[in-house]
């Protein structure tokens, strides 16, 4: 079965998403495009999907008889009310993330979702798909024993002026919240927020470095260095200490080279660089799940959980290095 899929939302990550789905998976076809600079979707027609209908706003494309599942790459802001149009039709839905800009609308998606009675929403957390990250997950559960700790950095080159402090949580550490619950199987219970020395490419609104530890239901600790304007590269980093023994993730493949007079590698400076084989892969798991009439991979749960981790989070930064709780309500049965 071809799934035909409409795509909301056509700027870069859109309209890459849009390629893969025309142009190198399995399954699926884009017939219906919606952003709101038409001249965006009606490029990505051009360019991409030539067949398509370009719709003037999400909820009617979410209507067309044409569209089978919706693929939601829009504002951050606009995801919540695109994913609840699309629960609401029944249709499978793909939204990239965050799920919604806070919990309490992530928690209206799971509310939807639970009342429709079947999973429809599968979020954009492509870290789960990639290779180093489901080795590493794989070690833990197989070798290192219990997890007790785990270090981690998620470091930038760059961001421009509008990046303020916030973001460091919804913007880059999201991310890291989503994947660790999955690597340790654990949810988290409190956050606390360090900062270092203010580093100099920072400005007047973003605090840079920050230090983020949280402690999860086993009593795992987790230190993880957001430093996003650090200059020499995009760099993913993540060590779990368990009782037997230590696991790293692995480094994105590089040609180690002896030149001049130096042993040296090349190091990523783009993020769609460093995970773009994930994005094939969850996009893959995505369709194969529309076919069915359903949704699979991260959870509108895991969408809910990490806002309020994210939640805490921010408020953590402006407690001085105290503990912010973060609640842990129960898991609704389909999400089990």
């Amino acid at each position: 079965m071809t799934v035909r899929i409409g795509v909301i939302g056509t700027g870069a990550i859109g309209r890459d998403h849009a390629r893969r789905i025309q142009s190198v998976l399995a399954g699926g076809e884009i017939v219906a495009l919606s952003d709101v600079n038409r001249a965006s979707a009606e490029a990505v027609r051009a360019d991409i999907a030539p067949t398509a209908e370009v719709f003037a706003t999400g909820e009617e494309l979410i209507a067309s008889p044409r569209v089978d599942a919706v693929l939601v790459t829009s504002w951050g802001t606009t995801h919540e009310q695109y994913v609840l149009a699309a629960i609401a039709a029944g249709k499978p839905c793909f939204c990239e993330k965050p799920l919604a800009t806070t919990a309490e609308g992530a928690k209206r998606i799971v509310d939807a979702e639970v009342k429709a009675g079947r999973r429809l929403v599968q979020v954009g957390f492509m870290r789960r798909y990639d290779a180093g990250y489901v080795a590493l997950k794989q070690a833990v559960q197989a070798h290192t024993g219990a997890p007790i700790m785990v270090h981690a950095a998620h470091r930038n080159p760059t961001v421009p002026q509008a990046y303020i402090t916030p973001m460091a949580i919804h913007d880059t550490l999201i991310h890291e919240i989503d994947v660790f619950r999955w690597l340790l199987d654990d949810d988290y219970v409190s956050a606390r927020v360090i900062f270092p020395r203010k580093a100099a490419r920072s400005h007047g609104k973003l605090r840079d470095p920050q230090i983020v530890v949280l402690e999860t239901a086993k009593g795992v600790v987790i230190d993880v260095e957001i430093f996003v304007n650090c200059h020499y590269g995009y760099d993913i980093q993540c060590e779990v200490v368990g009782e037997d023994g230590v696991a790293r993730l692995p480094e994105p493949m590089a040609i180690r080279m002896r030149l001049g007079a130096k042993l040296q590698n090349a190091i990523l400076t783009d993020w769609k660089d460093r995970f773009v084989a994930a994005y094939d892969v969850e996009l893959q798991d995505f369709l194969k799940a529309a076919a069915r009439g359903t949704a699979a991979g991260p959870t509108s749960w895991d969408g809910y959980m990490a806002a309020v981790a994210s939640d805490a989070c921010v408020a953590a930064q402006e407690t001085a290095g105290e503990a912010v709780a973060i609640p842990h309500p129960a898991r609704p049965a389909l999400y089990a």
